[in-house]
């Protein structure tokens, strides 16, 4: 799968997650339409994530903007995006409260674009979804 040209908004989660350099996303036949996306080509653990439906609850888009940011939940996965993927969540998150999520895509789009053939690097195992390469 090819970088597209521009991020869509909707592949943001709520949690601060860029769902289109999610591994799933990346190496399925079939992508997912991102956590804001429709439920029917994700897998279970993202149709039932407690994250998603507590921002839902609360009426709200991102946990940014929850007054209980950053809650257990997020401090939990955080923890562990950072352990096993390098990754802060949380960081990503209060950088698209500084920044937008506009910019934040971009920066994206840069860092997880191919050199090599223009595919996307998947955050989860570093490899491009097109050519392989890490």
């Amino acid at each position: 799968m090819k970088m597209p040209e521009v991020i869509s908004s909707r592949m943001v989660a709520p949690c601060g997650m860029n769902c289109m350099v999610c591994f799933t996303h990346c190496s399925s036949k079939k992508p997912c339409g991102g956590c804001m996306g429709t439920d029917e080509s994700k897998p279970g653990h993202c149709r039932t994530c407690l994250r998603k439906n507590c921002a839902a609850e609360r009426g709200i888009s991102y946990c940014y903007e929850c007054c209980d940011f950053p809650c257990r939940r997020i401090r939990d996965l955080d923890r562990s995006y950072r352990k096993c993927y390098g990754a802060s969540l949380i960081g990503q998150s209060l950088y698209m409260k500084e920044n937008g999520i506009d910019r934040f895509l971009e920066e994206e789009q840069k860092r997880y674009t191919c050199a090599v053939c223009g595919g996307i690097i998947s955050l989860h195992d570093r490899t491009c979804s097109e050519c392989g390469q890490r």
